[in-house]
């Protein structure tokens, strides 16, 4: 797409360090200019909303788990339609959108008004960008940089391009068409992933009802898979499994923190470890070797096996092997397999936010081999799933250059490197894209809701 857009045909000296260059008819004008804070309380009866790094603003789900323990409600801020809202501290990070609907947002949020002739869809993206996140980290104030936060006052007098109107309108056009286009290939991408990964949970089901024994008996004793190796011992888990309860807090960013957010279902793949926040956190402690098991929505696989010390999330359970019974290697794949998750979801407790405890899966019956044998069907395992492995990594780093890529195309067109104005006409009407923007990110949540 980028390949036909060109830059303006002239520019002019912005003044301004982060953006040294910008079409000749753009403004540079402060924050105060374009918008206005809106600090209204007192509407209780509004659904609250929340500011995502990934999805931007929206409406918070209030089923279950923490999110039921709420602050008195008048004393959260209105935000209208269409107006900006970004989170004081880590706005740095991106963390800006745009408000779906009236609702309320936390008093640690600030909620900022779009002026007359300001399009909101333009400033959002301008925001996420990197040169401007790097802007929004200068102005920030903290005692030390992970804590800074942006106040209004701090934001008002931050200097941003300005287009006129109706080119902040056809700018905001086309990339809205654009990330709808990319939002389609990365969910493309994300069902080929979930494809390879449910070939290796095949795999991995066979080994656990067949053993590595061609000629070994199988029996049917086990609740949550049809067979099993006549020569694995059947037991409880609990047993043979530790639930590491030991609380612990951290405030360093260097620490190992594991939340459910940041691993992947079915795969264990941990996304990130450092701290959400800069506040300090309170979670399960855990060693090397221990195996996570996310108890909040336990469908979603979300099963790991730790490579260092740190804390999980409290809707982890935290467990570790016993060294006589199980290799911490097989454990976590007999806790991730597609029958033992299966049924472990089946007797959760709860519709829309369904929950496991230890009590319940320390009590399911397992059929455990010799350590010899577990090593063996790892190791069979790992070799036999190398092909997928190599695919998947392959789709997602495509899947990270496509997003590179979007990045900075954005970064190019909000900041006047790319003239789009007559491209947003063409993407947006021609093909007819933005009618589908909505389809489009709804493929991606659940595409996304699939692996991760």
């Amino acid at each position: 797409m980028s390949a036909a857009l060109k830059p303006y045909p002239e520019y002019r000296d912005s003044g301004v360090d982060w953006l040294p260059k910008v079409p000749a008819h753009w403004d540079f004008v402060r924050n105060g200019r374009l918008l206005a804070e809106r600090n209204e309380t007192g509407f209780p009866e509004l659904p609250i909303l929340e500011v995502s790094l990934r999805t931007g603003v929206r409406v918070r789900d209030m089923e279950g788990g923490r999110k039921q323990q709420m602050a008195d409600r008048a004393k959260y801020k209105r935000a209208a339609e269409g107006d900006i809202a970004y989170n004081i501290m880590r706005m740095w990070q991106g963390a800006v959108g745009i408000a779906p609907c009236d609702g309320l947002i936390s008093p640690a949020y600030v909620v900022a008004r779009p002026l007359d002739n300001v399009e909101p869809r333009f400033y959002t993206y301008l925001f996420r960008t990197t040169a401007y996140m790097h802007e929004v980290s200068f102005a920030s104030r903290g005692i030390v940089p992970d804590r800074n936060r942006l106040y209004w006052q701090y934001f008002k007098p931050m200097l941003s391009p300005s287009p006129p109107p109706e080119e902040q309108r056809r700018i905001a056009d086309f990339l809205d068409a654009y990330t709808a286009q990319v939002h389609r290939l990365i969910a493309a991408k994300r069902r080929t992933i979930t494809a390879l990964i449910e070939r290796k949970q095949a795999i991995l089901s066979e080994l656990l009802r067949c053993g590595m024994d061609e000629a070994a008996t199988v029996v049917g004793d086990l609740p949550w898979i049809d067979q099993r190796p006549g020569n694995w011992r059947v037991n409880r888990l609990k047993p043979f499994v530790g639930n590491i309860t030991e609380l612990g807090s951290v405030a360093e960013p260097s620490n190992s923190i594991i939340t459910l957010d940041r691993v992947e279902s079915w795969s264990g793949r941990v996304l990130d470890a450092s701290p959400t926040t800069s506040e300090t956190f309170t979670g399960k402690v855990f060693q090397p070797e221990d195996v996570l098991f996310g108890k909040l929505r336990p469908y979603l696989a979300k099963v790991t096996r730790t490579t260092e010390a740190g804390l999980a999330g409290t809707e982890f359970l935290v467990l570790r092997a016993k060294p006589a019974a199980f290799r911490p290697r097989f454990l976590e794949e007999l806790l991730r397999s597609k029958p033992f998750i299966e049924f472990v979801a089946a007797h959760s407790v709860g519709a829309k936010m369904p929950r496991t405890e230890w009590e319940a899966i320390a009590s399911i019956p397992v059929a455990i081999p010799s350590l010899a044998e577990q090593d063996r069907l790892c190791d069979h395992f790992t070799a036999v799933s190398g092909d997928l492995n190599e695919a998947i990594a392959k789709e997602r780093s495509q899947i990270d250059l496509i997003l590179e890529y979007r990045d900075s195309l954005i970064a190019s067109v909000v900041t006047g490197q790319l003239d789009v104005r007559e491209a947003a006409v063409r993407v947006v009407e021609g093909d007819g894209l933005a009618e589908e923007t909505a389809t489009d990110e709804e493929d991606m949540e659940d595409a996304l809701d699939a692996v991760d």
